[in-house]
């Protein structure tokens, strides 16, 4: 085997013309699969941070009175008195595998929020636990965030996050402030911000008011102060940190499993997670339809690559009829003149797809820097290719070996 690949890389490097224009088509196909291919991994990438952020992993579990979600300040809902959750099923949910974290918290749009005579009317007002920060990726940047005692003690307390403090305060420091929740006065204790990964990329009006009530602001303050506030208990939100992107769907959809423990099959009111993995699997099985076409449009060159193998090898076949008669005229047998042709075969094809996989990468960055479309480099993708060139040089280079090994000594001797 290895004196066969020294004689074909000796005879590739002897006609280097030849061979590099026979190894072309080669190139230039599996280039084209590879920049194509990075290009369909870098979108769905792209997607997926777009739709779920970059790795923050965290699922929403909302209450739903029938298609539509349960909203308090509508009044009582005709599906009677929704379901409250129980201290078991907290646990429960906080205790599944596949989640590192999970926050219960209490959530109103539709509240007013007031500094003196300025109105935060179309904010957020969140009544969250302990661990809703961490949860959902807030940092305080300046005070404090909540402590035991705030829970404990039912502390009127409020955070807030920059673009309330904006809208409320403008500019003046908010720490310290007393701001009111309906009647109820809440001092401000510290400013919060969620990490870019947890925040939703905006690029279209409908994003813009899907999102609209955190671009206004954000309130938060103890939950066991929200009846204080609110005056009525009502259902809470769930929000569940996986251990991973790939586990996001199955841990929601256990977790709403649990919450709907104890809900009669009647009644319309269910928990239903937000399933936001199959939002970006459609997304990308939407834009990887489109690039498959231009898969199969870059394997043509790969099968005119194969053909110009074809026609190399008979030429080369037909070139040195002497040398194989007068090996097989020493004693070589068919298998030898076989695997020799096959091999010259397939190292042509081979160093072409490594010529084509280091092309294939650096096309792929010209077309992500000047397009600025996402790339990203496929490993499975740059064997599967090398891989697939071989298998190329072995069926293509089949039919002139097996013609060089059928040759007749005799006739081969005689030939010029």
């Amino acid at each position: 085997m290895l004196e066969n690949i020294r004689i074909s890389i000796q005879g590739i490097w002897s006609h280097k013309m030849r061979s590099f224009l026979t190894m072309l088509g080669i190139i230039i196909g599996i280039a084209s699969i590879i920049a194509i291919v990075s290009t369909i991994k870098g979108t769905s990438e792209q997607i997926k941070e777009d739709l779920i952020g970059a790795g923050n992993n965290t699922v929403t579990i909302s209450l739903y009175d029938g298609d539509s979600g349960y909203d308090p300040m509508f009044g009582m809902s005709n599906s009677g008195n929704p379901p409250l959750l129980s201290s078991e099923q907290k646990e429960e949910v906080r205790e599944m595998d596949h989640v590192e974290n999970a926050t219960f918290f209490y959530t109103n749009t539709y509240s007013n929020v007031y500094y003196q005579n300025t109105s935060l009317q179309g904010g957020t007002v969140y009544g969250i636990d302990e661990n809703y920060l961490n949860t959902c990726g807030y940092m305080v940047q300046s005070g404090r965030g909540f402590i035991q005692k705030d829970y404990e003690n039912l502390n009127k307390v409020a955070l807030i996050d920059n673009n309330a403090a904006e809208n409320l305060f403008s500019g003046e420091d908010p720490l310290g402030k007393t701001i009111e929740i309906g009647d109820d006065p809440f001092v401000v204790v510290g400013i919060v911000q969620q990490g870019d990964s947890y925040q939703p990329n905006i690029n279209s009006i409908n994003e813009y008011y899907e999102y609209y009530q955190t671009v206004i602001g954000t309130v938060m303050i103890p939950n066991r102060c929200w009846p204080i506030a609110f005056q009525f208990d009502e259902p809470e939100n769930v929000v569940i940190k996986a251990d991973s992107t790939d586990n996001m769907s199955s841990a929601g959809n256990s977790a709403a499993k649990i919450l709907n423990q104890g809900i009669s099959e009647d009644s319309k009111f269910k928990y239903k997670a937000d399933d936001v993995m199959e939002r970006v699997k459609n997304l990308q099985n939407l834009s990887e339809s489109t690039n498959q076409q231009l898969l199969w449009i870059a394997s043509i060159s790969l099968l005119v690559g194969g053909i110009g193998v074809m026609n190399i090898m008979l030429v080369s076949v037909t070139e040195r009829t002497s040398e194989i008669g007068l090996k097989k005229a020493i004693g070589a047998r068919k298998k030898v003149i076989l695997y020799q042709f096959l091999t010259e075969a397939s190292m042509l094809t081979s160093i072409g797809g490594i010529i084509g996989v280091v092309l294939g990468i650096i096309l792929s960055r010209v077309v992500s820097q000047v397009s600025g479309a996402p790339t990203a480099i496929s490993v499975p993708a740059i064997i599967g290719s090398v891989l697939f060139s071989t298998v190329i040089g072995v069926i293509f280079g089949l039919l002139p070996s097996v013609k060089a090994a059928n040759l007749n000594p005799i006739d081969a001797l005689r030939s010029e």
